[in-house]
């Protein structure tokens, strides 16, 4: 068993709480290490020393922090395998979705290369008589990131990456639950050549958090974890006077036309709902078929190949569809609202609850499970159940399958299937949702968009990634300038009378 780092600051670590949180083997249920938690002097240490930090890192040309990047990024390429396999021991997602955790995660640091074009600021020559005017961006000063347990590269990667190449120090609290590829990027980082102490990765609880809020210090605040954390965090960033990005949770649906391809609205689904055991903030977790002659055909399709899912430990190669989920208390909670389905009525059609995995008996596996005839009033319809649950709910009328996804509280992501043009741009133009696919189950924008959803899914102004960031994490200052007449004949080879 280890016990890992409590935060960095070039090789110091630290951890005088006493209170420790066990990092589990989803896969075993055993303890594979125990993280120190820190307390709200220690956060203050850290801030305090990122701060003096900050004003070096600031001073730094944009260029040069973008090279920070470039080579922060080679190292994560070389070290792509080591990272997924700290990512897969953790969470228990397979390795080839270990993989693409931190694939997407380098893709934000490889925009953040070219920072510097994105810092430039705005200049208007003569806007007055002898007048200009110029604006700059400038960093904010210290900020925090507070990430979740299911992407443990991805989401401190969008965290970190543009917050540093603007020229900010940063606190990352990853989970507790999965730390260990926060704290491994965070030497990455330094063997690229960041300076000691613009990055601290503070493990903690809820103590750590609030000292994060409270911190006078600590200028904005980024997070990605369930709604009601996500409207706490935000109001008491706010009351504080902090900027704050807080991304919350999901239902994502996807509307399957009759004019829809099956075979492959199904083939979307099953990824989409079952991938890393459902704990994506981007799963599709209601499929919402049009018609009645489409929702049988389309479940035709569903119940095999859901009843074929592969369900195993990460280690048991890369033909596993995915792994256990996070804890005890999560496979705990899905096998209760999967009762709850039953006990409301809706149809069950795929089963996960009696899944074993012979040797891993004392793991947090669950099989995929499928509900049809599934109503909004239902608590399975109404809860981010988190885990590897598809509930298909059937529409008549492709208005009424608009509605139930425009009227349900959470606006994540969502899809649709047709082959209709016009009926996808319609979705597209008219569904309160941030961000949309057509004939695309997982709609995360690339790197160079941003990422956010809307409605109860997301609280604050602006994006993660791509454009925003740079706004969220610079403050902008305008200068207006004007200087009165001076000498402009050049130089004097004589000394000046007095007067």
């Amino acid at each position: 068993m280890t016990d890992l780092s409590h935060y960095i600051d070039g090789a110091r670590s630290a951890g005088t709480s006493g209170r420790f949180a066990d990092v589990m083997n989803p896969a075993t249920g055993e303890v594979q290490a125990r993280v120190p938690l820190a307390t709200k002097a220690e956060l203050d240490d850290a801030v305090a020393r990122a701060a003096e930090a900050q004003k070096g890192w600031a001073a730094t040309n944009p260029q040069r922090r973008a090279r920070v990047m470039m080579k922060f990024g080679a190292l994560i390429n070389e070290h792509m395998d080591e990272l997924a396999e700290l990512v897969s021991r953790e969470h228990g997602k397979t390795l080839p979705d270990a993989r693409g955790d931190v694939q997407r995660g380098l893709e934000v640091v490889e925009v953040c290369m070219g920072a510097p074009a994105m810092l430039k600021g705005e200049y208007t020559d003569n806007g007055g008589p002898g007048i200009d005017l110029y604006s700059m961006r400038q960093p904010l000063g210290v900020v925090a990131g507070i990430t979740p347990f299911n992407f443990p590269a991805m989401i401190p990667l969008w965290k970190m990456a543009p917050a540093l190449s603007c020229g900010n120090a940063m606190i990352l609290k990853p989970s507790e639950r999965c730390p260990s590829t926060s704290l491994r990027l965070a030497e990455l980082l330094k063997e690229a050549g960041l300076p000691d102490g613009v990055l601290q990765v503070v493990n903690g609880d809820k103590e750590v958090v609030d000292a994060i809020l409270d911190n006078e210090t600590v200028q904005a605040v980024g997070f990605v974890g369930s709604t009601p954390i996500a409207q706490y965090i935000y109001g008491r960033a706010a009351t504080n006077g902090k900027r704050a990005q807080c991304f919350g949770g999901a239902k994502n649906h996807m509307i399957i036309m009759p004019d829809a391809d099956l075979d492959k609205a199904a083939d979307a689904l099953v990824g989409a709902g079952y991938g890393a055991a459902g704990e994506r903030c981007m799963a599709i977790s209601v499929a919402v078929p049009v018609g009645e002659k489409t929702a049988d055909a389309l479940r035709e399709r569903l119940i095999p190949r859901v009843e074929k899912l592969k369900v195993g430990p990460y280690t048991g190669g890369d033909d596993v569809d995915f792994g256990p989920v996070i804890t005890k208390q999560a496979e705990e909670r899905i096998r209760g609202l999967i009762e709850s389905g039953v006990k409301e009525g809706a149809d069950l059609a795929v089963d996960g609850r009696g899944f074993k995995m012979q040797g891993y008996e004392n793991g947090y596996f669950i099989g995929p499970s499928f509900f049809d005839h599934v109503k909004p009033e239902m608590e399975i319809y109404r809860e981010e159940i988190f885990g590897p649950v598809l509930s298909q709910v059937r529409a008549e009328t492709y208005e009424d399958a608009l509605k139930l996804t425009m009227d349900n509280p959470y606006g994540n992501g969502t899809a649709i299937f047709t082959a209709d043009g016009d009926t996808a741009r319609d979705f597209a133009h008219r569904v309160n949702v941030g961000m949309v696919g057509i004939n695309f189950p997982i709609p995360v924008p690339l790197s160079y968009h941003t990422f956010g959803g809307w409605k109860k899914s997301a609280f604050g102004d602006l994006n993660q990634y791509g454009p925003d960031a740079f706004r969220f994490y610079t403050k902008t200052k305008t200068v207006t300038a004007r200087w009165f007449s001076g000498i402009k004949e050049g130089g004097e080879f004589h000394f000046k009378q007095m007067d």
